[in-house]
């Protein structure tokens, strides 16, 4: 079944296709739907059409008129810290920045959130205490490390 709801990444330097392809090499479940290439007269664009763990995204990689933000970002809650740390390794790899909170930007430019699950059963925990402590421990780090975070909440 093909969704007729996209979240859709505007690219401006021709890697659109590259990027997807990536990201679907990242993912399990993941795989590029289909592809669209034309010169409209306007100048040329492409259309990728690909899902993330069967979730659907879009990329319209249509030259310099807009760009990327952290204001839309791409969130992975993993199963446990080795797949949190294998996808943010790769997606920080060739030029890809940390920043705060489990937040980077990968290559491309697109922003990600990449966590354990477990962090947001500790950070919105019904023990207040034990989500301040999830929270204020969160705050300090950039790649999320939930054994740290843990031992924060265990005092």
């Amino acid at each position: 079944m093909t969704s007729s709801i996209r979240t859709c990444l505007w690219f401006r330097d021709g890697r659109g296709r590259e990027a997807a392809e990536f990201y679907c090499s990242l993912i399990p479940g993941s795989r590029i739907e289909k592809t669209f290439s034309a010169d409209a007269g306007h100048g040329a664009f492409s259309v990728i059409d690909f899902s993330l763990g069967g979730v659907p995204y879009q990329i319209l990689d249509a030259g310099p008129m807009f760009t990327l933000t952290e204001a839309v970002s791409i969130s992975v809650a993993t199963d446990d810290q080795a797949e949190a740390d294998r996808l943010w390794a790769a997606l920080t790899a060739n030029g890809g920045e940390e920043s705060h909170c489990g937040w980077l930007k990968d290559r491309y430019g697109v922003s990600w959130q990449v966590y354990p699950k477990r962090l947001t059963e500790l950070t919105t925990s019904p023990d207040k205490e034990v989500s301040a402590k999830a929270m204020a421990a969160m705050m300090k780090q950039m790649k999320i490390d939930i054994a740290e975070i843990e031992a924060a909440v265990r005092g």
